[in-house]
């Protein structure tokens, strides 16, 4: 993932939900900033992998982790939904059918598996 779209969606659900920004406790200690609860959520979601394997590496307790996977897919659907988890238009569906005709597949709007092409 590029650094420029972790950096969106990180702003994103910082902006939708206060959880992610960095807080002090009652003892005056400073908690884990958005960078970390988003790592460990974003690497939990790339490599399929419990929050208990995440923690080492983010040094955060695997309830955190599970936490912030919890609150960072809430806002994520909430924040981005509009733009990105939409129906299709016609506009969008005619311009796939032009973009996949044009690399040799007419008539195909999803992608295809390639392990078995020939």
């Amino acid at each position: 993932m590029s650094r420029n779209l972790f950096s969106r969606i990180r702003e994103g659900v910082v902006g939708y939900d206060d959880y992610f920004e960095c807080k002090e406790d009652a003892f005056g200690k400073i908690g884990f900033s958005s960078y970390q609860k988003c790592t460990a959520t974003v690497r939990m979601l790339a490599y399929g992998v419990p929050g208990d394997l995440i923690d080492q590496y983010v040094r955060m307790s695997e309830s955190t982790c599970l936490d912030s996977m919890y609150k960072f897919c809430k806002a994520v659907i909430v924040v981005f939904s509009p733009g990105y988890l939409r129906e299709p238009t016609a506009q969008d569906t005619a311009r796939l059918l032009a973009m996949n005709a044009s690399k040799g597949f007419p008539g195909m709007l999803g992608s295809i598996d390639c392990m078995h092409w020939e």
